[in-house]
């Protein structure tokens, strides 16, 4: 049989309930829908960390973040010790190409490293210009003069804005544009399949989709975000320190959140194109039916759940992803499967279909198109310093616990994230013991979990803020601003 190509579509901070056909009656996808109509849905997907630089190591090299040791945004991926999906597939004859975001730690813009034959590339907060493809590009069409081509971090990081240039020169439009270039240009090359990995940054912060898109959505359009009673009491440290440093804080808005929510569900409609234009463009080289689909994302997004913003959290809104896969034959059509599953899965699948086999490691996740229908438990971790967060879930349960708070969690998913549910004992020893198998020792002391020191936040509303500049742009006005800020040239 030949061997099929392989596309994976990948947004940033998508949550799982962003998708029309899956049950949200608000947002329009019908791109997205199409995929749920025409393969599996898994409906019970969850990250192996919630946060982008691990999640995205996690489905590099196909392990847990206890395998790849990368735990936060600061860690270095393992390029020198394990293969990677594309190197992998490079191996099985692939052609491999990525388009848009990767952040690859610790050069994010590197490709033959990583095992891709070539690269489009687009980052956010860029500190090497010349690199970056897309300010290249937009920086040739008239755009020279944005400073905040991603959108306005720091002060407005969650305050939703329009895009600072028009939908053709957006970078989602942007990243829509290369795929389908390189889709075009692949069927010239039929004798050789392809892999891309086409990243989208939105629906990432700020929320900043291109006029008219940033109307479509209304205040008054989008559901009300999650807040059951009592529900402050679930949240732990890194909900409170997230909140801070986001500037979130100080009051809730509910009228300001549900101006997130519409440009949120924006971003995501405008991705949702993107998709469209993707499909076509299989279509129109007759190479649909011959092509893996898989759709998914690297974490959610709070969106002003439980009073709260970000990501590095255990609720579903933060943890559980959307998974899309499209194969005939292999993914049964409008089907959805409650399988608990995760990014690493993604790693086995496109591994077991490519026929494709890492040399230096064997992949902790299974191929989801004869996972079939059982009961799972799929892992999540972060950790950055003593901000330890471990996470467990089943077909029933999801178990939490935070070394940062001393303190567990257990819910009844059946019931919902609103109060904890049930005895804690079976889900922590399956937690404990998957840690154990996989060689992390940072969180065990004994039998059980290792104590750290209980973390608080500063009390002074205006410590840990943090800015979030592009350090080549020059946001200097001349008679007016009394510091110098150093520029990094094109």
């Amino acid at each position: 049989m030949k061997q099929p190509n392989i596309l994976l579509i990948f947004t940033d901070q998508q949550r799982f309930d962003t998708i029309g056909a899956l049950g949200n009656p608000v947002i329009k996808t019908p791109h997205l829908d199409r995929l749920v109509r025409e393969g599996t849905a898994f409906t019970s997907a969850y990250t192996p960390s919630p946060e982008c630089v691990p999640a995205r190591a996690c489905l590099t090299f196909g392990q847990y973040p206890s395998r790849v040791h990368c735990y936060n945004n600061a860690s270095p991926m393992p390029w020198q010790s394990k293969d990677s999906i594309q190197t992998a597939l490079r191996r099985a004859g692939y052609y491999t190409h990525a388009v848009g975001k990767c952040h690859f730690t610790p050069d994010k813009y590197a490709y033959d490293l990583a095992g891709f034959h070539s690269r489009d590339r687009q980052e956010e907060l860029s500190g090497a210009p010349r690199h970056d493809d897309y300010l290249q590009f937009l920086w040739a069409n008239g755009g020279r003069h944005i400073t905040d081509p991603h959108g306005v971090r720091g002060e407005m990081y969650y305050v939703p804005q329009p895009a600072q240039m028009p939908a053709a020169l957006h970078p989602t439009q942007w990243v829509g544009d290369r795929s389908v270039a390189f889709l075009r240009q692949r069927r010239r090359r039929q004798s050789q399949p392809w892999y891309l990995f086409s990243s989208f940054i939105h629906p990432h912060p700020p929320f900043c989709p291109p006029a008219p898109w940033h109307k479509l959505y209304r205040d008054l359009d989008v559901p009300l975000p999650d807040l059951p009673p009592g529900g402050d009491r679930l949240l732990l440290f890194i909900n409170h320190i997230q909140n801070r440093y986001k500037r979130r804080d100080r009051g809730y808005d509910l009228q300001l959140v549900r101006m997130l929510r519409a440009y949120y569900y924006a971003c995501i409609s405008f991705v949702d194109f993107q998709v469209g234009r993707l499909l076509a463009t299989l279509e129109e080289t007759g190479q649909l039916d011959n092509t893996l689909i898989l759709f998914s994302s690297d974490h959610g997004e709070l969106l002003g759940d439980f009073h709260s913003f970000g990501k590095r959290s255990y609720h579903d809104a933060a943890s559980r992803i959307p998974l899309l896969a499209r194969l005939p034959g292999t993914f049964p059509a409008g089907k959805r499967n409650a399988t608990p599953v995760s990014l690493i899965d993604v790693t086995a699948t496109q591994l077991a279909i490519a026929g494709a086999t890492f040399r230096t490691h064997a992949p902790d996740g299974l191929n989801l198109a004869t996972l079939g229908h059982r009961d799972r438990t799929v892992f999540s971790q972060h950790q950055q310093g003593g901000w330890g967060l471990y996470t467990a879930v089943n077909r029933r349960w999801k178990y939490v616990y935070s070394a940062t708070d001393q303190r567990e969690l257990i819910f009844d998913r059946q019931r919902g994230e609103g109060q904890t549910a049930g005895d804690p004992a079976a889900m922590r020893a399956k937690l404990l013991k998957f840690l154990r198998a996989t060689g992390e020792t940072a969180a065990l002391a004994g039998k059980g979990w290792r104590r750290y020191p209980k973390l608080k936040i500063n009390p002074n509303p205006d410590a840990g803020l943090i800015y979030q500049d592009h350090p080549w742009a020059d946001q200097r006005v001349p008679g007016y601003s009394t510091a110098t800020q150093p520029l990094v040239t094109a």
